[in-house]
């Protein structure tokens, strides 16, 4: 019986030693790679946020393992440095809950995105510690809240996407001033206040501030690099003609939607535009390009612009024109581009108070144009479907249409 003991006993320490051998072998576990201050800062974003049915994102974080290997987290050492929240994948949904101030403490991010899906609550200020945050974008969510004052000490910042969310409150004027900010895009928010001046020194290239509450001005000083600036659906007021020539360098212009005034000058025609949209303002005067338009895209519509039409807009691909107060004839130019399949497209003419066109009614329009003439001081001359918001007048009432009645 003692014999057998002493085997057990035996077979007990050599069990013994092999659990000790094993773990003297065995890995450290993964998460002490990591910075602890980063470690625990995820932990908490991840305590904070959750999938949306249909996502498995947050599958992949097991803090048994290397949080540098977590989908969307890319370590440099052992620090992060960039933290891409969600499934960027096309159709999969994102993420809820809300970001947690523990991401300040991810002092080496350099850039933070967010997929579009439901988190709320407030942008928290702590990423103003974040110095070396170069992009931050978390469009398309439930953020809401002010924007922090502290970005705007983030010099190294280039690309601030908030975008679609519901944040409020005014633009700091601290982010005008960033030395590298590229990229400001805060549009379809709930954003009042006026549009902050920037610096000439700014290298600002694209802004977009559309579909706020935005009133005054535009600022007389946005930088002369910009290259897409889109302030539509806001409550500007005043003039733009000392503001829009000193931009040589836009490719998109969409000012629509505002309650801007005063006339257009010459020179924004001759700007390099893919896309000019002034629609739906109270602009006034005439339109007198300088030299042949060739802009891809050009709608005035809705505005309070006059005089008679210039045959140097016979070069634009999709011309709108109409509800404003023109008057003359209809240049010949513009009907050869149009009819002649040129580059001429969309010619909108409608509610307008033009006397004629130099079209024969028996002419056919090619299928890939539309023209529209409907309510002016003449009776259209050839067929052609116009938007249905045109009205079903084709002509003027006869005395407000004092050539015509003559």
């Amino acid at each position: 019986m003692a014999a057998v003991t002493a085997r057990l006993r035996g077979a007990a320490v050599a069990a013994c030693a092999v659990v000790v051998v094993l773990a003297s072998v065995a890995p450290r576990p993964a998460a002490g790679i990591l910075d602890p201050v980063d470690f625990l800062a995820l932990q908490a974003v991840r305590r904070s946020l959750d999938d949306m049915p249909g996502s498995a994102f947050f599958d992949g974080w097991d803090f048994t393992a290397d949080p540098c290997g977590f989908p969307g987290v890319f370590c440099d050492g052992d620090r992060v440095a960039s933290l891409s929240l969600g499934d960027p994948r096309a159709g999969s949904p994102g993420l809820t809950g809300r970001l947690d101030p523990a991401l300040g403490r991810l002092s080496a991010l350099t850039e933070l995105s967010l997929v579009p899906g439901r988190v709320e609550g407030e942008l928290p200020a702590t990423l103003a510690s974040c110095s070396n945050l170069r992009f931050l974008a978390v469009s398309k969510n439930l953020l809401s809240g002010a924007i922090p004052d502290g970005l705007g000490a983030l010099a190294n910042l280039r690309t601030l996407d908030l975008s679609f969310n519901q944040i409020s409150g005014s633009i700091p004027p601290s982010l005008a001033s960033l030395p590298s900010i590229t990229n400001l895009i805060l549009c379809h928010n709930q954003l009042t206040g006026g549009v902050p001046a920037f610096p000439e020194s700014s290298p600002l290239l694209r802004l977009d501030l559309k579909h706020n509450a935005l009133a005054g001005g535009v600022p007389p000083s946005l930088p002369a690099g910009l290259q897409y600036l889109s302030l539509a659906a806001n409550k500007l007021s005043g003039t733009v003609d000392g503001v829009l020539p000193r931009l040589t360098r836009l490719n998109f212009l969409d000012l629509s939607m505002n309650q801007l005034e005063g006339p257009i000058p010459p020179a924004v025609f001759a700007l390099p535009l893919s896309v000019l949209q002034l629609q739906r303002n109270f602009f006034a005067g005439p339109v007198q390009p300088a030299n042949d338009v060739t802009i891809p895209v050009v709608d005035l519509s809705y505005n309070r612009f006059w005089g008679q039409l210039s045959p140097l807009l016979a070069g634009v691909g999709q011309l709108y024109l109409n509800n404003n107060r023109f008057t003359g004839e209809v240049p010949s130019r513009l009907v050869q581009e149009l009819v002649g399949s040129g580059g001429l497209q969309v010619l909108y003419l409608q509610h307008n108070f033009l006397t004629g066109i130099e079209i024969s009614p028996s002419s056919s329009l090619p299928s890939t144009v539309s023209l529209c003439l409907m309510y002016n001081c003449m009776v259209p001359p050839v067929y052609a479907p116009c938007p249905i918001k045109a009205g079903s007048q084709n002509t003027r009432p006869a005395d407000q249409c004092p050539e015509w009645r003559g």
